[in-house]
């Protein structure tokens, strides 16, 4: 009966694990790709000030979404924990950890871009900065919010390689789907680290380890949320 129901519970939290992929993952890159991308122009915070606010509610709707990804995340990673419990329950507290750490750090970073429309309001306590400072100050304060995404990928790293060994363990997904997660994962937290010690590399190098781990999320999520875990399977093969 105690399996029966952990079993039932595994089956549930995998479902809402794929619903969560796809939803956090679509609003993560809807506002990172299409609404910052479009904004924020590298090395002229004059030019991105001024896109900010021609299109203040473009900005504003990517910080939405970005909240919507970070509730995602934090939604995925209780049941994403409570599908791999059974498979090694330590291991599966140090991902969920790993990954509610990066959900409050990407929260904080968030802040940044409000202290952004802050200083691009044009409010009266402002007229004291030329507008050049203030363009600067919005600036540093999307720079400080791209440091803090960029430490949340790192944890978001270790925590997505324990998660998609214990997949690979489990047998809940095929195998090759978990391999390759393993591996996307590993290649996010490289790159990561890589970005912190040479943060002038390519355009291009920049965009493969988001790719690969795209394409984990996209096929995981769709698996688990169409398809399920084969849980009943992997238990009966393991006894």
């Amino acid at each position: 009966m105690t399996n029966a129901t952990t079993e039932a519970g595994q089956a549930r939290a995998a479902r809402i694990a794929g619903a969560m992929y796809l939803i956090a993952l679509a609003a993560a890159v809807l506002g990172e790709y299409f609404v910052r991308a479009s904004l924020i122009v590298r090395g002229d915070p004059t030019q991105t000030a001024q896109n900010i606010i021609e299109h203040e509610r473009l900005f504003r709707i990517g910080i939405a979404s970005d909240l919507v990804s970070f509730t995602g995340i934090v939604v995925l990673t209780l049941a994403l924990y409570v599908l791999l419990k059974p498979v090694n329950e330590d291991l599966a507290m140090l991902a969920a950890f790993w990954w509610l750490a990066e959900a409050a750090i990407l929260c904080v970073s968030t802040l940044g871009n409000s202290i952004v429309l802050a200083l691009l309001s044009g409010a009266d306590f402002l007229k004291t900065f030329a507008p050049g400072q203030l363009h600067s100050l919005a600036g540093l304060a999307l720079s400080s919010r791209a440091a803090g995404y960029n430490i949340g990928l790192i944890l978001f790293g270790l925590g997505s390689t324990v998660f998609s060994y214990l997949l690979l363990k489990s047998g809940y997904v095929p195998k090759a789907l978990a391999a390759w997660g393993v591996f996307a994962s590993l290649l996010v937290l490289m790159s990561a680290f890589w970005i912190i010690v040479f943060p002038d590399i390519p355009k291009a190098l920049q965009l493969v380890s988001p790719a690969a781990i795209f394409i984990y999320e996209v096929a995981l999520g769709s698996w688990l949320l169409l398809k399920g875990a084969r849980i009943q399977s992997s238990s009966a093969s393991a006894a």
